[in-house]
């Protein structure tokens, strides 16, 4: 079978951000990671034979030329020091354990945080891709995937609203998410402002967007307490790109958790904030009434919203927000994986982390609804106790 990921930069941007961060911050973290199969999918015989032997082909991507100036020139926000870093960096398939019980797939990262970042995004894609090739679950054909973008297009600009592709991690393939994209910026539409995939946005001239993930706030709960995560992660983040990238996640740990910590100092730093889980439109509400309680017009903030959406969902949101908040949509499965399949409901998570000179901590994720908690049992319980959220 033909090699999946074919560039060092076919990930999100978040992902290198947050390395960038991590090499600055914490060089000397160790985290653990685990795959998550909450669709309970069951796998082929023979996936985690190839599934080995597409992480190996990946030791052997490095940064080109071309795409180390498409860097300099799309993102200013990395340093130098950090884009000869990554042209440096190397995968390493040992960090990637692999095991599978009859259609159970078992998946473990280990190793330093700085280079562990970079498995999550392209893993799961490959994880994606290969599945339906390996189970022979074809695609629309290119007519009516081409009908389907075009009328995803047309919602979007004609209701003005500002979007970008955030499908990676769970794509039908590249192949499809690049077709997607391309059929977004060959008609000139201005609503549709660019993507999370970093390969992706340099071949099409777009901008690549994201900040940081989940797992920023994690690990700083592991070093710092569930008290202090939210304030710290921002504080560290802002202290390294300096007003850059200045759309906060808020759910790591429930959103009125976040709030706390989200003072008028970081709500006057930040561009805003991103929704990822939970209800949108009380989001939208809880979001605009504490801008207002600090003080701080909601209209010169963004929320982005990004949590299971598709083009209607999105037009519902936007028309609820209007005049109250600014507002722009990251979508994921729905344009790069409706195809005429079922998507595969996973994630990759960070189980532990091992800040400089500490023991191992467990990690967990707690956001705005309950079936998106993950980590340890138990450890999620004495989080809602520290945070007040029993």
């Amino acid at each position: 079978m033909d090699q999946i990921i074919n560039s060092i930069l076919d990930n999100d941007l978040y992902k290198f951000s947050m390395q960038m961060a991590v090499v600055n911050k914490f060089p000397y973290a160790k985290v653990r990671s685990g795959f998550i199969n909450r669709g309970g999918t069951k796998f082929p015989d023979g996936f985690a034979e190839e599934l080995r032997r597409q992480i190996k082909f990946m030791e052997d991507l490095e940064l080109t030329n071309w795409e180390k100036k498409g860097l300099q020139q799309k993102c200013s926000f990395f340093s130098p020091t950090y884009i000869d870093f990554l042209a440096g960096y190397r995968y390493d398939s040992s960090e990637v354990g692999i095991i599978q019980n009859g259609g159970d797939l078992e998946i473990s990262i280990d190793g330093y945080w700085y280079r562990q970042i970079l498995w999550e995004v392209p893993l799961m894609a490959i994880i994606s891709e290969l599945y339906f090739k390996m189970t022979e679950q074809d695609a629309w054909g290119k007519h009516e995937r081409d009908k389907n973008n075009a009328e995803k297009q047309k919602t979007f600009r004609l209701n003005s609203l500002h979007y970008a592709d955030f499908g990676t991690r769970r794509r039908y393939s590249y192949d499809i998410q690049q077709e997607f994209i391309s059929s977004q910026v060959g008609i000139g539409s201005n609503t549709f402002v660019g993507t999370s995939n970093v390969a992706l946005a340099l071949e099409y001239d777009i901008k690549p967007i994201g900040t940081h993930a989940h797992e920023w706030f994690m690990f700083h709960a592991a070093k710092y307490g569930y008290k202090m995560a939210n304030y710290l992660a921002m504080e560290n983040w802002s202290d390294v790109f300096r007003g850059d990238l200045g759309i906060a996640l808020s759910d790591t740990f429930t959103t009125n958790s976040f709030l706390k910590s989200f003072d008028k100092k970081f709500a006057k730093l930040y561009d805003g904030v991103r929704h990822d889980s939970g209800e949108p439109l009380e989001f939208a509400d809880k979001i605009i009434e504490h801008y207002k309680k600090l003080g701080i017009d909601p209209n010169s903030k963004t929320v982005v919203f990004s949590d299971s959406l598709n083009p209607e969902m999105a037009v519902k949101i936007a028309d609820y927000c209007k005049g109250k908040i600014k507002c722009s949509f990251g979508i994921g499965t729905n344009f790069t994986n409706d195809v005429g399949v079922k998507p595969l409901n996973m994630v990759i998570k960070m189980i532990e982390a091992k800040p400089e000179g500490e023991s191992w901590h467990k990690c967990v994720k707690l956001s705005d609804s309950e079936g998106k908690h993950t980590g340890d049992a138990d450890e999620i319980k004495l989080s809602k106790q520290v945070l007040n959220l029993c």
